[in-house]
């Protein structure tokens, strides 16, 4: 039996919900339907129904209601019961036959009664009761129609969708990102009777919107459960501002106290801010083959996580556009098939090169178990070679059944291997590389002259050149590379230029994509003037000008540039590199921007203590498991490297890496300057 770990602990949640769902009509919500996905896949749950046929619905107001055959649902929701959700619900109930009701949460009834206002000291006294669950289950049975029917609300804390035994994902905090000084000027002018902050460094819990908090407090309940789990009392740490607020959060949570008491185990919890460094994610620099996949391939609908692979090469239709919807797609996770799960650990831990000789030798190793007449190749694998051993499974059912995940994932590869796409991944590498050689060199005035004639409108384009989404692509890395910026007199008159050409290439914009109608505010290029689109790059400018400025507020980790010499050229150093590093430091020195939070009196004295006797204040290397939880979301790369380099500086020590979503390059603009940080919407 191995460590209870990320699958163990989203495994053994499933099974208890799947257990209260034979032959029910399943309603699920996008971001618990992709914690499935991942953690036990569909066949699991079509199991768990049994029925003949299982009617599985997404939960959305328009969902379709129940028959008079089906007297039973489950709803599996990953929000708050409260407000629009809870009306959908009603609507849903109303307009079916059901006489028994589940309804399941990934929220916990602490937080549904800090969603409610009930103050702290009196929901202590409510605990092992559950009165707004209770509340609910009377509604329940009002909207059936008859309060002898059954209706049951439970907690099941399905946060994570498991990519790999070492790496989970939290679909439902997708947008979860940390703040930037332009949220505390904003903040600020929410409350002008209160004391203005002046930096990120002073805002703290008390000064976030109440949807925010409550965003911050169901994650902190669902990683208070994870620790449950694994059996752990946790000491948290922290590196940046907003990770503060979080790691603060979950060492004061209240309901974890009794939990923290009994756990013989002990973990380090390390949360650290996206915004630090945001080089590595716009970067290309990730020698990676899934890296490539996730950023070129289409989005799997309702997906934050995985891809769309079209298997229409599998089928007797011809392969064009109209017959691609014809066909259910393949995706990446593959959690029922052990051969594909294991090609898929592999395509995540090695370089590019090795993935793709990787995927062939998988190909190969099947075709000759179901004695397919296959032809050997060496040397270089290509496109092409992969095709045709995969074309081999095609008119043959029971070898396309037996390796139907093994197939999905060397498809994924040969349409990443042929998409425009990937050709312009090594132009970006290219101009990167030229960067990290400039930023060393010259001025930041100058870098930005650098990328003033790449800027071109449309019309002038060709399949070379820079779309407007990947020109923001390209300025977050250079202004996130960079660092703190000398404002002078020349850095100004090149930020105009670039601006006053952004601007223009915004307007003569044929179709304006969904990231610039975020941007700009217009649906349509036709609305677009070139005044609006000024105000748009303005505000682009100030949150690029915000990035450069995110390790100000560091002593230790203020650069992830390391200048060229005489002998290598300057480089970028990952901060996630560097924090792993400092934790495992063997001259284990306090940590100065690693925090660490207090959970209340005793380690409050202690640390109060430290400064007159020899008390040792809490290390995040302390401990047998560390957490390290990137909020913001993470690239395959940074998560590969943070385990490898654990096993190189503390082997034996237990390693999980969490983030909010499996980053590319496109996901930043968006994070950055399409997202309300601040509101997040949780359906009230």
């Amino acid at each position: 039996m191995s460590a209870p770990g990320v699958l163990s602990f989203t495994q053994q949640v499933w099974e208890q919900v799947l257990a209260k769902m034979k032959r029910a009509l399943v309603y699920l919500d996008a971001a618990c339907a992709e914690s499935l996905h991942w953690g036990c896949g569909s066949t699991r749950l079509l199991e768990a129904v049994g029925g003949p046929a299982c009617h599985l619905r997404e939960f959305e107001p328009d969902a379709a209601g129940g028959r008079a055959e089906q007297p039973k649902a489950v709803f599996v929701l990953s929000c708050l019961l409260k407000g629009r959700n809870v009306e959908t619900l009603r609507d849903i109930i109303r307009r079916s036959h059901f006489q028994y009701c589940v309804v399941v949460t990934t929220v916990s009834h602490a937080v549904h009664l800090t969603a409610n206002h009930v103050p702290a000291a009196a929901a202590a006294e409510l605990e092992g009761q559950q009165p707004v669950f209770e509340q609910l289950e009377e509604k329940l049975c009002e909207w059936m129609g008859n309060l002898n029917y059954t209706a049951e609300v439970l907690h099941a804390p399905l946060l994570l969708a498991p990519v790999a035994p070492y790496l989970a994902l939290t679909p439902s905090f997708a947008s979860l990102f940390p703040l930037l000084p332009k949220d505390v000027y904003l903040l600020n002018s929410a409350r002008p009777d209160k004391r203005r902050m002046g930096s990120l460094a002073e805002v703290d819990a008390t000064a976030l919107t109440p949807e925010l908090l409550l965003q911050i407090r169901c994650l902190v309940s669902g990683l208070s459960s994870l620790c449950e789990h694994l059996g752990v009392r946790e000491e948290c740490f922290a590196v940046g501002s907003f990770s503060r607020i979080i790691a603060s959060d979950l060492a004061n949570y209240a309901p974890a106290k009794n939990r923290r008491k009994t756990a013989s185990g002990r973990a380090s919890v390390v949360f650290v801010d996206r915004t630090l460094d945001l080089t590595g994610t716009v970067g290309h620099h990730g020698d990676n083959l899934v890296e490539k996949i996730i950023s070129v391939l289409p989005q799997l609908p309702g997906h934050t996580n995985d891809v769309v692979v079209n298997m229409v090469e599998l089928t007797a239709l011809q392969a064009k556009e109209e017959n691609h919807n014809m066909v259910a797609p393949g995706c990446l996770a593959q959690s029922n098939d052990t051969a594909a799960k294991a090609l898929w650990e592999a395509l995540l831990s090695t370089k590019h090169k090795e993935a793709v000789m990787e995927v062939r030798r998988h190909l190969v190793e099947a075709a000759s178990r179901e004695n397919l007449p296959i032809k050997m190749s060496m040397g270089r694998v290509t496109p092409g070679q992969l095709t045709s051993y995969i074309q081999l499974f095609k008119n043959n059912h029971k070898a396309l059944m037996n390796h139907c995940g093994l197939l999905q994932l060397g498809l994924a590869t040969v349409q990443t291997l042929k998409h425009p796409q990937t050709a312009k991944w090594d132009n970006f590498l290219a101009f990167e590389r030229l960067l990290l050689q400039s930023i060393g060199e010259s001025a930041m005035s100058i870098v930005l002259n650098q990328l003033l004639p790449m800027i071109k409108p449309s019309n002038q384009r060709t399949s070379d050149d820079y779309s407007p989404e990947e020109l923001l692509i390209l300025l977050i890395y250079i202004y996130s590379v960079t660092g703190e910026l000398t404002v002078d007199k020349d850095l100004g008159e090149a930020e105009e230029k670039v601006k006053k050409a952004l601007a223009h290439v915004f307007c003569e914009e044929s179709e304006l994509s969904p990231l610039l109608q975020k941007i700009t505010g217009c649906d349509s290029s036709i609305n677009l003037t070139l005044h609006k689109s000024q105000v748009a790059v303005d505000e682009l400018f100030t949150l690029l000008r915000d990035i450069a400025g995110a390790r100000d507020l560091m002593k230790q980790f203020k650069s992830v540039y390391v200048p060229g010499s005489h002998t290598h050229q300057a480089s970028y150093k990952p901060l996630l590199k560097q924090v792993v590093e400092e934790i495992f430091n063997p001259e284990r020195p306090d940590p100065v921007d690693i925090e660490h939070m207090s959970s209340g009196l005793t380690d409050l004295l202690k640390t109060g203590f430290s400064m007159f006797m020899k008390v040792s204040r809490p290390h995040p290397s302390d401990h047998p498991i560390l957490i390290l939880f990137m909020v913001g979301g993470i690239t395959v790369s940074e998560a590969k490297m943070v385990k490898d380099l654990v096993l190189s500086l503390k082997p034996g020590t237990q390693v999980i890496v969490l983030s909010t979503q499996l980053l590319k390059p496109l996901n930043i603009p968006e994070l950055l300057f399409a997202t309300d940080r601040l509101h997040p919407d949780l359906g009230f």
